[in-house]
Order: structure tokens, then sequence, then C-alpha cells
């Protein structure tokens, strides 16, 4: 402390010039790191201290530090000795030095954000944002991103988990519902992926106790569906903010996480009804759209040996849109009587998403046929004329074991962290259903009846009842024997108009 108050900046230019020195140092030992660190950490502080403006200064001065021989050539024991200071201090402007360095360290080497979670930081920012004595500042913001790259690159560990409690996730909740002081931020996007990786955490965990390690007593619960499912209606600033945020999203990775969550409102019942009829209607129009916009050049052939990331995330992106759309118009407002919202272009998208033969679409696989076809069978989106869903079919497919390697199909299914039966794979292609609807055909198509060969044939006449035969209603006639064959002249004054036999 006594070399802090040594310290004096009177411009900015001072002390980019204090850390460029500091920075330039050769140290070997650790002693001379620690000394170097610091000498750094108290120039900052110093500066922080006698200027009102200083973010962009510290942002600087950790892009110094990190761009250094003294950092290069000692990560690890650098980051490790930032890591402990940020759990140990709570002073702001030593709190915004650590943030601010590991935060733009790990966005630049993500084997950062992995460190962090192994050294045990993940639940002292968990209780530095509970705390509430940051909010409204730099270092808030700070420490939110911080505790979402790091639930975002890893699945965290169960007693890390354990820790988000009710209380934190109301508080996020309520952060939302707040008006943002924040120009960069003013729909609270940064609390909102907070939420949607730790829902993804939630289903992660989700997944695993139902394939196997189901051994646990307590399973985890999903807080934030919890607190939805009781206190809706208080908080659906975050359900708006979710349409917003998906309305605007181009990348694979945020829109998986978004309709994660919207699946999972839609088909847990005390949700069915959380969000506005209007924004359904905004959400509906979304969907639509992106379903349309989804590049089909980018998605991969079934009969291609190479698979590309970009291609199986493209075709799990369409059929993640199909399953959250299914629930989405089953049980929402919107299968009410006053629904039917755009139920023509919904058919019409439908139909071009089967459709094998389109200007728009490449032939569609068999899982978008399968979705396309459930969503088809809603009671105010089906007609007459659509074909039903082979239900037998669907439970022998989800009833057979997995065999070979894991598909584009299998993926989008892990991707969406869904384990529902009528999600399931189905075995049906394009070509099993076009014979089956052909086979149907056959089926309705009327018999010609066989030509008939001469007179020696029997005739079969339907009697009433009562004067029906033992063999089963019909009577056997003979046939009558042929009038002898008239001349040209009688057959002439017959069709003659003024024949006595002419009619009229």
């Amino acid at each position: 402390m006594d070399n802090e108050e040594e310290e004096r900046f009177d411009s900015p230019e001072q002390f980019v010039a204090r850390i460029k020195e500091i920075c330039s140092i050769d140290r070997e030992t650790h002693e001379e790191i620690d000394d170097g660190l610091r000498d750094f950490i108290t120039a900052v502080s110093a500066f922080h201290r006698d200027h009102d403006v200083v973010e962009d200064h510290v942002q600087h001065g950790c892009f110094e530090l990190l761009t250094s021989g003294l950092f290069k050539d000692h990560r690890d024991y650098v980051r490790r000795q930032f890591i402990h200071s940020l759990i140990q201090e709570d002073e702001y402007p030593i709190l915004q030095i650590m943030t601010t360095f590991l935060l733009y360290d790990g966005r630049s080497d993500e084997e950062t954000f992995m460190f962090m979670q192994r050294e045990g930081l993940f639940p002292r920012l968990l209780e530095l944002i509970k705390s509430g004595r940051y909010d409204e500042t730099p270092v808030h913001t700070m420490l939110l991103e911080l505790l979402c790259e790091i639930t975002r690159i890893q699945q965290l560990s169960r007693d890390d988990l354990q820790m988000v409690d009710d209380a934190f996730v109301l508080y996020l909740f309520q952060l939302i519902e707040q008006l943002s002081d924040d120009a960069s931020d003013p729909y609270h996007f940064a609390i909102v992926r907070i939420l949607l990786v730790i829902n993804e955490q939630y289903m992660c965990f989700s997944q695993d106790e139902s394939i196997g390690a189901s051994n646990v007593a307590d399973p985890l619960p999903n807080r934030i569906i919890k607190i939805l499912s009781s206190y809706g209606p208080a908080y659906r600033t975050f359900g708006e903010n979710l349409i917003l945020l998906l309305n605007r999203q181009t990348e694979l990775g945020p829109q998986l996480l978004i309709l994660k969550v919207l699946y999972l409102l839609f088909t847990n019942p005390p949700t069915f009804e959380y969000f506005y009829t209007n924004d359904l209607h905004v959400l509906v129009d979304v969907i639509l759209r992106n379903l349309l916009d989804l590049d089909p050049s980018l998605e991969d052939d079934d009969s291609s040996p190479i698979v590309s990331p970009q291609g199986v995330g493209q075709r799990a992106l369409r059929h993640t849109y199909l399953r959250v759309l299914y629930p989405l118009l089953k049980n929402t407002q919107l299968a009410g009587q006053d629904g039917n919202y755009k139920r023509d272009e919904l058919r019409r998208v439908l139909r071009l998403l089967a459709s094998s033969s389109s200007q728009h679409f490449a032939p569609a696989d068999s899982t978008v046929v399968r979705l396309v076809t459930r969503c088809r069978q809603i009671d105010w989106l089906h007609e007459a004329s659509d074909e039903p869903e082979p239900e037998s079919e669907h439970e022998q497919a989800d009833l057979s074991p997995m065999k070979s390697p894991p598909s584009d199909t299998d993926v989008a299914k892990r991707l969406l962290g869904m384990n529902n039966i009528e999600a399931g794979i189905s075995s049906l292609s394009v070509l099993d259903v076009t014979a089956k609807v052909e086979k149907e055909e056959k089926k309705q198509r009327p018999l010609v009846p066989p030509r008939r060969r001469g007179n020696k044939k029997t005739v079969q006449l339907d009697v009433p009842a009562a004067a029906a035969s033992a063999e089963n209603g019909k009577l056997k006639v003979k046939p009558m024997i042929p009038k002898p064959r008239r001349s040209r002249s009688e057959q002439l004054r017959d069709q003659s108009p003024f024949s006595d036999r002419a009619t009229g």
C-alpha cells in the first residue's frame, strides 16, 4: 500500500509509459514475477484512484500485459495468480483489473476458462454476483460474462451446479425485469445468455441420468423452468427477450440454446401459457422465416461419405425448429378457439419442407418428413387429405437399438437434449413413404369387372330378402333362347318414325 501511495499519474500518457516499463522488464523467478504483477496492480489502482474515467485505460493496461514477455513466458503462473487474487480480494479496482484481464485472456485462449473452473472460480463468481455490491458497474458486467463463458465452455460438476439455487435464478430474472442502464446491452442479453447456458447444463445432467447415470438419489431440478412454472407471469420479459434474440441471431449455437428453453416451456404444462398470444404470433413468424432461410446447399447428402460440421449444424437446426414448432402449435393458446394463426402459411411451409421435388429445398430427409407429418396432424392444421403418420413403424424405430455410428439426426437429437419418444428416429425413408401412399391408392381404386365371354356364364340377380333362396340371396336364371334373326326390310321398317312400333 505504501508503494501505491507513491504512484501518481497526472496524465494518461504517464500511466501508459509506466505500464510499458513494468511489462518490459525480464523476470525469471516467481518472486520477480510477483513483484512485477504487484507493480502492475499498484499502477492501475493508482490511476483508478486519481481519475474518473478509467475503463479504457484499464483495458489498455491488460492488453499490454497480455502481449508482454512477462505473460507469454509464464502463462500458467500469471493466470493462477490473477485467479487467486480474484478469489480473495473484494476491492473494486482490483476486481476490475482481474476480471478484465481474465476475460480478455479467455477470449484469446479458451483454455483459460477451463483453467478457471479447475481452480475453483465458479463458486466465487456466484458469490460476487449474488452479493449485489457491484450492480450497475462495469465489474458486474465482467463477472456475468466470466460466469457465462465458464459455464458455456465445459460441463460443470454436480457440486458446482447445485450452488445455483432458487435465489440466484430469481435474482437474474429480477435484473432482466429492470430497465437497463447499459446502452450497449439494453435488453440484458448478458444475463439471458447466462440463463441459457445454465439451462444447457441442467439438460446435460438430465440426459446423463436418463441414459444410465441415474444412481443419484436426488436428481438435479431445472431451477429455471421451476421458477417460471411458479412465477412465470412476473418474469415475462425474459420470454420476450428470448424471441427478440432468436429473431436477431444468425449463429448456430445461440439459436439452439434458445430453442431448447422454448421446447421445455412448450412441453411443460405449467408454462404452456407463459407467453402472451401476440408474442407467440411473432415467434411463429420468426420460425417460419428461419426455416425458409436455412441454406439447403450447406446440408450434407445422406449418401455423401464426407460430413461437414456446418452441414450437420444446418440440418440439426432445421430438425430443432420443427421439434419446437410442434408443441408450440399444439399446447399453447394457438390451439384454442381464437387460434389458427397463419394456418395456410404454416401448411404451405410444411408442404415445402417435406416435398421431394421443390425449387427451394433439396429432397427432404426422413426426419424432416416425420417431423412435418407430426405437425400436420395437429387438430387445427389437419385436413382429410393429409396422410396419417404410421405409428407402428415409429414404435419399432424407437425401440430398436442404435447400430451404426451417430448420424446427423443423432447429432440433432443430442444437441437438443431430448429423450421424447415422439421425437425419436424413424426408420421410414422418403421412398418408403411414397411406396406406402401408392399402396393405399391401389387399395382404394375400384376393380374393373372381368370381360364377359359368350352366353354360357350364369347370370346372378339380386332379389328381395323375402324371396331369397338358400344360395345367399342369388337366383340362378336360365338364359333365354335368342329370337330368330330378322330381315333387313323389317329392321328398316322398325327404325322408321312412321312405323306402328315407333314410340312417341
